[in-house]
């Protein structure tokens, strides 16, 4: 019996911290953004892409991918971009998932600088990548999404000026460390 309740709290710990790690990412996407005068598709740089390295690095790489899909998701679904909605949680549960999986590679658990940006800029070309296809879908054209590639790379570049510095301060949290 002990063992079950020894389980039930872990799961219910990790459903909290997942809810938590989503509702991050979906507050700093809906609330901290500004939509890049690029072109009709240029591209929305907010700080959700932020919370997302952050969850990633700090949690790994399920966590990560749950926190970047569900929670960009929904401000998609909420916020007049709801076409982009689908393509989203793909996008960015895959980001989160590749930004997780390397810096906790080989038992770092995010504690590697290096490996972390290895893993953003890895995940990057991912996320231009399927929202690159999905633009070419929605418009039927291989040139229109180009105009939004430059909107997602400000909006990755920022995300990591945030979150390395911002992960370097949180890995020094010893409660963190206990998770």
């Amino acid at each position: 019996m002990q063992k079950t309740t020894s389980y039930s709290k872990t799961n219910t710990f990790d459903l909290i911290l997942s809810a938590m790690l989503i509702a991050l990412v979906f507050v700093a996407t809906l609330t901290l953004n500004i939509k890049l005068p690029i072109a009709a598709n240029g591209g929305l740089v907010h700080l959700g892409t932020a919370m997302l390295f952050i969850a990633s690095i700090l949690f790994g790489p399920k966590k990560g991918a749950l926190a970047g899909a569900i929670g960009m998701g929904l401000f998609d679904l909420i916020s007049g971009w709801t076409l982009w909605a689908p393509f989203t949680v793909v996008a960015r549960g895959l980001q989160g998932y590749i930004v997780g999986k390397i810096a906790w590679s080989l038992g770092r658990k995010g504690n590697s600088i290096t490996f972390n940006l290895l893993a953003i800029f890895t995940s990057i070309p991912v996320m231009l990548g399927v929202y690159y296809i999905c633009e070419r879908v929605l418009f039927g054209s291989w040139v229109i999404p180009l105009a939004s590639i430059p909107g997602n790379i400000v909006q990755n570049v920022v995300g990591i000026l945030v979150a390395i510095p911002v992960c370097i301060l949180l890995k020094k949290v010893s409660v963190l460390n206990k998770l």
